[in-house]
């Protein structure tokens, strides 16, 4: 049977951060919608669009520094690291 791992805590402070991100993603993701629904010329919708996904990518960024900051200041029942778990969580973002 596999071990089941615990799962990783993101700090309070850490999720407020990324909240935020993610709200305001949410808010440029808004408006790219309405500027479509407006016919607006695709020169002005594209880098909003550009925004949205920066804004996205930033917020899984540190969603995955949060988990290496945790795995690395309290590493699981045997005292190691699962370094091919962080390394998936990197690669899922790239």
């Amino acid at each position: 049977m596999t071990p089941v791992k615990p799962p990783v805590h993101i700090s309070t402070e850490d999720t407020t951060a990324i909240l935020n991100r993610l709200r305001r993603a949410e808010g440029q993701l808004s408006a790219v919608i309405r500027m479509l629904e407006e016919g607006r010329d695709c020169r002005e919708v594209v880098p909003q669009l550009a925004a949205v996904s920066k804004a996205l990518d930033k917020a899984g960024f540190a969603v995955v520094a949060s988990s290496l900051r945790e795995c690395v200041t309290h590493p699981g029942p045997d005292g190691k690291t699962d370094l091919a778990d962080l390394e998936r969580l990197f690669l899922a973002l790239a």
